[in-house]
């Protein structure tokens, strides 16, 4: 991922504004926290390795930095949790949240199209859409993995680079969801992406509904890379998913296997 701008100091004097705008009406300035914002949700929604926590300081204070907004105050919110936990519980915090609950993923995808072989045209789809902005991922994560889409969005602007995350609105409700369930802190770095989003039709909030009394589609062919684990829950990648057991060995019966030669 990319580091915060060498512009930083400059962009959090910007005022950030959380009324929902068309992206062909932005200010220059405005697009400039929009960008901050969107990093800044990136970099928070990434695994606390240690590069990450060393960062905090800076973090908390380019946030602190920000304009009064509701925004502004969920990334508040968050940091001041993030800044205030050891790195080892924020490690177990994270996996708990996102790598072991399948309503709060990561994998954007997944909501739209579940265990089933349209995820893997979609991410191929998106894949596409980076290397048509010139942007290579390097491939350390999928494509859906929220962290990179805010980075795209960030980097490509308004219009086309936060085109994804308009498509996985509802994904992104349902996660918001899940998370405010959970009561997990993260559910404010939900909050401050989705006040960039158009507000939710009722047709949103009919199939967020729907996600969460049924869940996405699934599909058991053609799964193997983007296997399931536990009851049902998505694994990410790198996470080992054990073999199928092989059925038991027969043990012939002397008495009825006819011997060698006697057939």
């Amino acid at each position: 991922m990319s580091p915060l701008p060498a512009s930083l100091p400059a962009l959090v004097r910007t005022r950030v504004r959380a009324a929902v705008r068309r992206p062909a009406r932005l200010t220059p300035e405005e697009v400039e926290a929009r960008t901050l914002l969107l990093r800044l949700c990136s970099l928070l929604l990434q695994y606390p390795d240690a590069e990450l926590t060393a960062a905090r300081p800076v973090l908390t204070a380019t946030v602190e930095a920000l304009p009064p907004s509701s925004t502004a105050e969920d990334l508040t919110a968050f940091t001041s949790w993030f800044a205030g936990q050891e790195p080892e519980a924020l490690e177990r915090h994270y996996v708990e949240m996102f790598d072991l609950r399948r309503k709060s993923s990561l994998y954007l995808t997944y909501y739209l199209h579940g265990d089933t072989r349209r995820r893997g045209m979609a991410l191929l789809t998106l894949n596409q859409r980076y290397k048509a902005a010139g942007w290579d991922t390097d491939g350390g994560e999928l494509p859906d993995h929220l962290p990179v889409v805010l980075e795209f969005a960030a980097l490509a602007g308004p219009g086309g680079g936060e085109a994804p995350l308009r498509q996985h609105r509802r994904g992104l409700e349902l996660i918001h969801r899940a998370l405010t369930d959970a009561d997990s802190p993260y559910r404010h770095l939900l909050a401050a992406l989705l006040t960039l989003l158009p507000p939710p039709t009722e047709a949103d909030r009919a199939a967020v509904a729907q996600l969460v009394a049924e869940g996405p589609p699934n599909e058991e062919v053609g799964l193997d890379p983007y296997g399931t684990y536990g009851e049902g829950e998505f694994a990410p990648p790198g996470t080992f998913v054990p073999p199928m057991a092989a059925p038991p060995t027969r043990v012939a019966d002397p008495a009825t296997t006819p011997m060698e030669g006697t057939r």
